[in-house]
């Protein structure tokens, strides 16, 4: 991790508006920062520290069609075969055609890409027809996301607030126009004015008990959103990655594609490749089909499919190959005693990267004027039904890169202050044992019931649930207090660790919202496509080749 120097304001000098307000420090809020134009007053929210997020563990790379036998016409069509129907063929071919640019950008920014000679280094991924991702050795998305925040961190138009935690969209009660944002940082809730709020808060993977994401990945951005009515889109579509490492006491580190890429095979303990069983392409397919594929071969050999593994055994990649392109596995592989050049790599599928999001269009706009979403948060239409390999990072830039052209509504910006009030809570406000509890159950629940394989009775006993944990967050002393507070008037919480406090009541209720939405996305589309797979309807149906869409409590084709 980079030692990151606090440039926040302090306590006593902490503006009450700005310019725009981007919250998420990954790389698609980092990006966006550094292309706003340097004339606008820009803060960068993070309920972290910089560099906690999941594009600082992307390990594979991100693609671009820059070799000379390549094109963006080819990385349009590996792109819409993966989406399963679903991509928005405008957006698809705007990120291929954008995405040479933007690899220069970002190599003019300093991001030190793997070279062979004087060339950009590229691999092939699963999916792709043409070798077209770059990496910087295994740690792709440290690198890019190391240097975007140095970059940050000298602009002295972009105000850093690290630990600030967004509890809601501030709207105009009259024009329904989006005007900031509710902000939980150095023990006040206040609410900071901005022309423009663009939400960069990643995915929700947290929502789901196996999971290749980091701890803050729990769907805040969606959650906010939703409840400040913008139209979602195509929530029901996770991709679960193949192959997390699997090791009693370790944390779901993600092994990547890449070293399938690169020769690595997919084995059972009996040492047979099976997954050529489900696809002609094995370990190369689909990640939705490789997945389903070891989860089916689970079912079909072991007694205790949700707590096995198979192996993933990287042994046919020659040594110095490994050692040049997957150092970071290595290390912590070996932290958790596998010697990857003697030992195979226990794996099993975990929730990795959410398809669906805010919906926008090409400029990242949202349906709530004001109101921007890019990366993961957004559903740009990019990755339809099911993401091709390394599209994520690359669509963090380029349509972070769009917002050089915004342009915030100055009208909602004026000089008010509000008046900072003390808020008492009662003891059995500050007690967090019932939100973890809800939050741990929470996790095991999604996971069974809108996993990799789904079904209508599972997803409705699961919904039931769920709206029975969000009416008892609704009861809790806490909830009681924080839900009724006045727009404009700051409050100052007058108890220890009140950041933590507030941090896990939001993100229980946001996890809870993003359960929900999954739940109800999964349970209204009847049908199998990408990463959505139902058990009671396993094919495709054309009449399903539409958008879920949603907004509050409804739900339709679009």
């Amino acid at each position: 991790m980079i030692s990151v120097p606090d440039n926040s304001q302090s306590p006593l000098h902490q503006p009450t508006q700005f310019d725009v307000i981007v919250v998420g420090a990954g790389a698609a809020g980092l990006y966006a920062a550094l292309c706003l134009p340097d004339r606008l007053n820009v803060a960068l929210i993070t309920k972290d520290t910089l560099s906690i997020g999941a594009s600082d563990w992307a390990q594979g790379g991100i693609a671009a069609a820059i070799a000379p036998g390549d094109s963006p016409v080819l990385h349009v069509e590996d792109t819409l075969r993966a989406g399963a129907g679903l991509c928005d063929a405008d957006a698809v071919e705007f990120l291929a055609q954008q995405a040479p640019d933007r690899i220069r950008s970002l190599v003019e920014m300093g991001v030190t890409f793997d070279r062979r000679g004087e060339q950009l280094a590229l691999t092939l991924e699963a999916a792709h027809s043409r070798p077209r991702v770059l990496h910087a050795a295994d740690t792709t998305g440290r690198a890019v996301v190391s240097t975007l925040t140095a970059l940050v961190l000298r602009q002295s138009h972009i105000t850093v607030l690290q630990q600030a935690f967004a509890l809601s969209v501030w709207l105009n009660p009259e024009t329904g126009h989006c005007q900031g944002v509710q902000l939980m940082y150095q023990g006040k809730i206040s609410w900071i004015r901005a022309g423009a709020v663009v939400l960069a808060t990643g995915g929700g993977g947290q929502v789901f008990a196996q999971t290749t994401n980091p701890d803050v990945s729990t769907g805040d951005g969606v959650a906010i959103a939703w409840r400040a009515g913008a139209i979602l889109r195509d929530l029901e579509f996770v991709q679960f990655h193949p192959t997390a490492l699997t090791k009693p006491g370790a944390p779901h580190f993600l092994i990547s594609e890449a070293v399938r890429g690169e020769g690595a095979h997919l084995v059972d303990d009996q040492g047979h490749r099976f997954a050529f069983e489900y696809h002609p392409d094995g370990e190369l397919a689909p990640r939705d089909v490789v997945s389903r594929a070891i989860f089916s071969h689970l079912q079909k050999t072991k007694p205790d499919p949700a707590t096995s593994h198979v192996y993933l055994d990287l042994r046919p990649i020659p040594d110095d190959r490994i050692r040049h392109r997957f150092p970071n596995i290595i290390q912590v592989c070996q932290q958790w005693g596998v010697d990857v050049f003697r030992d195979m790599i226990p794996v099993t599928p975990a929730a990795h990267y959410w398809m669906g999001g805010i919906a926008t269009d090409l400029m990242t706009s949202t349906s709530i004027p004001n109101l921007y979403a890019v990366g993961e948060t957004a559903s740009t239409g990019v990755h339809g039904a099911n993401r091709l390999a390394s599209n994520s990072l690359l669509e963090c830039i380029v349509f972070g890169a769009q917002l050089g052209e915004l342009t915030p509504d100055q009208s909602v910006l004026n000089q008010d202050s509000a008046s900072i009030s003390p808020l008492t809570l009662s003891d059995e406000a500050t007690k967090t044992d019932k939100m973890l509890a809800i939050q741990d159950e929470l996790k095991r629940l999604v996971w069974q019931s809108a996993g990799i394989c789904r079904s209508a009775q599972k997803l409705e006993r699961a919904i039931a649930q769920v709206e029975v944990w969000q009416s008892e967050l609704a009861a809790l002393p806490l909830s009681q207090q924080l839900r009724n507070l006045t727009p404009q008037k700051t409050v100052q919480l007058d108890v220890p660790n009140a950041d933590y406090l507030v941090r896990t009541w939001g993100e229980t209720s946001n996890l809870l919202d993003i359960a929900y939405l999954i739940l109800k996305s999964a349970l209204f589309r009847t049908e199998s496509r990408g990463g959505h797979y139902r058990l009671d309807y396993p094919q495709p149906d054309p009449n399903w080749q539409m958008h879920t869409l949603v907004q509050e409590e409804r739900w339709w084709k679009g």
